[in-house]
């Protein structure tokens, strides 16, 4: 079943997408110019060691398991350039768009580059953790030219109607609830992506 699509400048019919089916494809964030940079930030932190090993779990019970999850990972701050400052206040101009229509009382948002190495990938899981449900919406940009099926990598998710493959395409941006379980298939070859979350406050 392939996914909506929906334009980023559209919030309604984005919340829509999400109330019907919990999942869309956002067209027209990044564009063209903001993906190449984002992709130039992102290959700059793989070559300068930037990049850190991804962890699961959080506070006191965070840990590495590469046979869990395989990517590594750097968090977007004030400090990241241009180009992915930008790309978090859009999402952050997104979520006030969603808060009026879904009323899911999101907070902040936060985001992180990723690079998945030649056959790593992300074990099946959920985005809210067991212990939090501060996480409600996810959202997945993708920075790889010319990928293609048979290169694999594709974002499995799990829906109530039955599973769907991303591929993680220059340029696709996936928006999803964050409780839906969904994981990262192994590729061969490197993967680059953005993963950013809109928060509630935490209890």
């Amino acid at each position: 079943m392939p996914l909506p699509s929906v334009v980023l400048y559209d919030p309604a019919s984005l919340a829509a997408a999400l109330s019907e089916h919990g999942a869309c494809l956002l067209t027209g964030v990044p564009d063209l110019l903001a993906t190449s940079a984002l992709r130039d930030q992102l290959l700059h932190l793989v070559n300068s060691g930037g990049l850190k090993p991804a962890e699961i779990g959080r506070g006191q019970g965070l840990m590495m398991r590469k046979e869990v999850r395989g990517d590594t990972t750097c968090w977007i701050d004030a400090d990241s350039g241009l180009a992915a400052t930008i790309y978090l206040a859009t999402l952050d101009a997104l979520r006030g768009e969603l808060n009026r229509r879904l009323f899911l009382g999101l907070a902040s948002v936060e985001a992180h580059f990723a690079c998945y190495a030649v056959g790593t990938f992300y074990e099946r899981h959920r985005d809210r953790f067991r212990d939090s449900d501060a996480r409600r919406v996810s959202i997945v940009t993708y920075l790889n030219p010319a990928w293609l099926p048979e290169h694999g990598g594709a974002l499995r998710l799990y829906l109530p109607t039955g599973e769907v493959d991303v591929y993680p395409q220059d340029g696709v941006t996936m928006c999803f609830l964050s409780e839906l379980e969904h994981e990262v298939l192994p590729a061969t070859r490197q993967r680059l992506s953005i993963a950013g979350w809109m928060r509630r406050r935490s209890p």
